[in-house]
């Protein structure tokens, strides 16, 4: 038994954005031309904004999964250390002889000061370490939060209650200070302090400790949904012919639920890229020599007053993503429920 919707259900009628009723089609496929995914994805390309976004979205993450083969085009790495091996490359002070941090057809963006790496594969790579773990942490959140609030909102009773708890526990805690507080804890139940944290163990932690404090805000919007939706007429039925939780679950609440599942990660994405970003700048996430956009932004702090070139690129490229990915949601969000933008 599956709820009605405006392409399995004939009385119900579909109007477009301007609020009228369109005249009936002799096109036998009318109907699905019609249907709400169809009426969504018709919203979303109207919107400019929107297919600009997600055009520059595709983009990062096309650069981010091929970032081993632009830096074997391009000739360089983002681990070595091309000032110490060239003496013309920094002055006496470890800065680049060059104007504008270094930058020339050799180096793109220009080389980092005191190191020398060249700063457009490091960039490249801590893009892809940026946009890896911030993703991983997204579909686990995501994956968590689904379980959990649906089967609080279906439940309902004591498993209700006590999830409720537990999320507004969570949704108490500052979130920011405890993540600097406790990453080194997590990183000493592995490996002893004396020892160096490997770059696996940080990104693997990072991932579970976002999504570990993540998951609540999702389960909480979910969970009231699903209260909404299991006392309607479809899930009445489907208990009334004897299918089973699973397949009520599966069948009649989740297809209910994927437009606030969607919107819900597309917004929750850039906000792990700087909540990523930030803990390696504080030191407690990814750490040098590793690419990452948070580290890139504690190098380049040390040198801004002499040289902010190498500060630039990292801050500029996070800020375009961040800002792209927002509006992507936003233009989703629209597109699957015009009703909440008026």
């Amino acid at each position: 038994m599956t709820p009605p919707t405006p392409s399995a259900a004939a009385p119900l009628e579909v109007t477009d954005e301007t609020g009228t009723t369109p005249a009936p089609s002799s096109n036998p496929k009318g109907s699905e031309s019609r249907s709400p995914g169809r009426l969504a994805w018709k919203r979303f390309r109207r919107d400019r904004t929107g297919v600009i976004s997600a055009y520059i979205v595709i983009f990062f993450f096309v650069i981010a999964i091929t970032a081993p083969l632009i830096a074997k085009l391009y000739g360089k790495n983002p681990y070595d250390q091309y000032g110490q091996e060239s003496a013309t490359l920094l002055n006496d002070a470890g800065y680049p002889v060059q104007p504008n941090g270094g930058i020339s057809g050799d180096f793109w963006f220009g080389i980092e000061p005191q190191l020398g790496r060249d700063v457009f594969t490091f960039l490249i790579y801590g893009i892809r370490t940026s946009l890896l773990i911030a993703t991983a942490a997204t579909i686990l959140t995501t994956m968590v939060g689904v379980i959990i609030g649906v089967t609080a909102g279906y439940l309902g009773g004591k498993t209700d209650y006590l999830v409720g708890r537990v999320i507004d526990i969570l949704l108490s805690f500052p979130s920011t200070l405890f993540f600097i507080a406790f990453m080194p804890v997590v990183y000493g139940i592995f490996v002893p302090f004396s020892d160096e944290v490997p770059t696996w163990l940080r990104a693997t932690s990072l991932i579970l400790v976002l999504s570990a404090f993540g998951w609540a805000s999702i389960a909480r919007l979910l969970r009231g949904q699903v209260l909404g939706l299991r006392e309607r007429e479809f899930v009445e039925a489907a208990k009334v012919t004897g299918a089973s939780p699973r397949r009520i679950v599966f069948k009649e609440l989740l297809p209910n639920l994927w437009t606030p599942i969607l919107i819900q990660s597309t917004l929750m994405l850039p906000a792990y890229v700087t909540a990523e970003a930030g803990l390696a700048f504080l030191g407690v996430g990814i750490q040098d020599p590793t690419p990452d956009w948070g580290v890139m932004i504690q190098r380049g702090a040390g040198f801004y007053t002499d040289d902010i070139t190498f500060m630039i690129f990292p801050g500029v490229t996070m800020i375009i993503f961040v800002l792209a990915f927002n509006l992507l949601g936003d233009s989703v969000r629209d597109a699957l429920d015009p009703k909440s933008k008026r």
